[in-house]
C-alpha cells in the first residue's frame, strides 16, 4: 500500500499555505481533499502576485508554486458560507467527511457555524482539526499570524539565527518556510486522529499552531535556556564547532560555499588532506591527535580555506564526491531541484498543469513502500463545484437555483 489515506475525505476550509499545506500532504497520500473556498474571491492567496519580492509564477502560464505546492491534488468548491442557502450543501459536505480541517479564527468560525461544536452537531464522529498562529487556548486565541510572525519571529528561529552584531534580524530562507513545516505536522496529527479513531472509537480535536511548531523546531535552545535559568549566548558569526577545523563551512573560487561537518575530525584529516590535493599535511603532527589539532586549529582552518579557495563549488563537488567525511554543497532553489538524491527518490515529481504543460513540484517527505508519488496539478477557483454538488445529489435544476442564491460559484 503506497496511498494509504484512500478512502479517506476531508473537507478543508483554509486558505493561504500553513493549514492547506496538510492536505497536500495527505492528498499526495491518497485522501479526497475538497477545498472550500470563498464563493466570490476564492482563497486569498490566489491573489498574490508577488511573493518576497519575487513574481508569484510567470507570464502565460496559470501555474504559480504558491498555491500548486499547497494546493495539488485537491478539488475546489466555491461556497458563499456566510449565505443560508448554502447551510444545506456544508451540511452535506460535514455529513460525508472524516476530517474537518480549518484555519479560520474562533471568532470568525462561530459567526460562520463552522466552530466544533457547530460541526460535531451535525457529524458527531468527525475529527475536527484547527490550524491557528498561536493555538486555541490563551489571550491570543483569536489572534492572526502567519509563519514570519508566529513561526519564525516569535518561535525563535529568527534570534537564533541572527549574530549578536548584525544590523538587522534574519529572515526566513524560504517563502511560507514555516507554513510548510507546520503543514506536515497537522498531516502527522490527522493521520494519528485517524488511527485513534479506528480503535477507540473516538474523533479527536487536532490542534496545531504555529507558534507551537516554532518552539518544537528549537526545542534543544528552549529546554537549555530553561535548565540553565536565562537566556543563551548569541550566535557567532561561525558554524565551526569549537577546535575542529573539519566542521564549518568555506568558501570556493566562485564564492559559493561548502558545508564540512565531520565530527570525528582525527578519523577523516588524512582522507580530507588528501582528496583536496594536500598529503603533505597527513602525517602532520600539529593534526595527528584531538590535542594537537585543538592547538593548532586556527592553522588547520587558514589552510583548509585557502586550499578550498583555489577551486571552484564544482569542482570541489566532484572531487568531495566519493569522500566519507561527512560534508555538504550549499545547493540554491535550482541545484536542490535538481538534486540527484531527491530525484532518484522521487522526491521531485512530474505532473501536468492547466495548459497542458509539464511541470515539477517538490513531493512531501514520506515515502511509502517506495512507490513513485502521483500527483495532479492544484484546482482552478471552484473548478469542482457542479462535480461535488452532483455527488450531493443536487440536479440541474438545484444548481442553477444555489448560484441564483449566490450560494455557491
Amino acid at each position: 500500500m503506497h496511498r494509504p489515506m484512500e478512502g479517506v475525505r476531508i473537507l478543508e476550509v483554509a486558505q493561504f499555505t500553513f493549514v492547506p499545506a496538510a492536505g497536500a500532504v495527505l492528498a499526495d497520500w491518497g485522501a479526497d481533499i475538497i477545498k472550500v473556498e470563498h464563493a466570490e474571491t476564492g482563497d486569498a492567496q490566489r491573489g498574490l502576485v508577488r511573493v518576497l519580492g519575487l513574481a508569484a509564477g510567470k507570464n502565460g502560464s496559470s501555474f504559480a508554486p504558491i498555491m500548486e505546492g499547497p494546493n495539488r491534488g485537491k478539488r475546489s468548491i466555491g461556497i458563499a458560507l456566510d449565505k443560508p442557502e448554502a447551510k444545506p450543501i456544508l451540511e452535506e459536505l460535514i455529513k460525508s467527511s472524516d476530517v474537518f480541517l480549518t484555519n479560520y479564527l474562533p471568532s470568525v468560525a462561530k459567526k460562520l457555524g463552522i466552530t466544533l461544536e457547530d460541526v460535531r452537531k451535525i457529524n458527531p464522529d468527525i475529527i475536527y482539526v484547527s490550524g491557528s498562529g498561536f493555538g486555541s487556548e490563551g489571550p491570543d486565541a483569536d489572534k492572526g499570524g502567519y509563519d514570519s510572525t508566529a513561526f519564525w519571529a516569535r518561535g525563535g528561529s529568527a534570534d537564533g539565527t541572527t549574530p549578536d552584531d548584525a544590523d538587522c534580524v534574519s529572515f526566513m530562507p524560504a517563502g511560507a518556510y514555516g507554513d510548510s513545516i507546520g503543514g506536515m505536522t497537522i498531516a502527522g496529527g490527522i493521520a494519528a486522529a485517524l488511527y485513534g479513531r479506528k480503535v477507540t472509537g473516538e474523533p479527536s480535536f487536532v490542534d496545531v499552531s504555529l507558534l507551537a511548531v516554532g518552539a518544537w523546531a528549537t526545542q534543544f535552545n528552549i529546554n537549555l535556556a530553561l535548565l540553565t535559568g536565562g537566556p543563551l549566548p548569541k550566535v557567532q558569526k561561525t558554524t565551526a564547532a569549537p577546535g575542529n577545523p573539519l566542521t564549518g563551512n568555506y568558501r570556493t573560487s566562485d564564492r559559493r560555499w561548502i558545508q564540512l561537518s565531520m565530527l570525528q575530525p582525527t578519523r577523516y584529516w588524512g582522507e580530507f588532506a588528501t582528496v583536496i590535493g594536500r598529503e603533505d599535511l597527513v602525517d602532520d603532527k600539529r593534526f595527528a591527535t584531538m590535542e594537537s589539532m585543538f592547538e593548532n586549529k586556527d592553522a588547520a582552518t587558514n589552510i583548509i580555506a585557502d586550499t578550498l579557495a583555489q577551486r571552484t563549488y564544482d569542482e570541489w563537488v566532484v572531487a568531495f564526491k566519493d569522500m566519507k567525511g561527512q560534508w555538504a554543497a550549499v545547493q540554491d532553489a535550482w541545484d536542490l531541484g535538481n538534486d540527484e538524491a531527491l530525484i532518484a527518490n522521487g522526491r521531485i515529481v512530474d505532473l501536468i498543469d492547466a495548459e497542458g504543460n509539464p511541470q515539477k513540484l517538490v513531493a512531501n517527505p514520506v515515502k511509502f513502500d517506495n512507490a513513485p508519488v502521483q500527483i495532479t496539478r492544484a484546482p482552478g477557483f471552484a473548478e469542482h463545484t457542479d462535480e461535488i454538488l452532483r455527488e450531493l445529489g443536487l440536479d440541474d435544476d438545484g444548481l442553477i437555483a444555489l448560484k441564483i442564491a449566490g450560494a455557491v460559484t
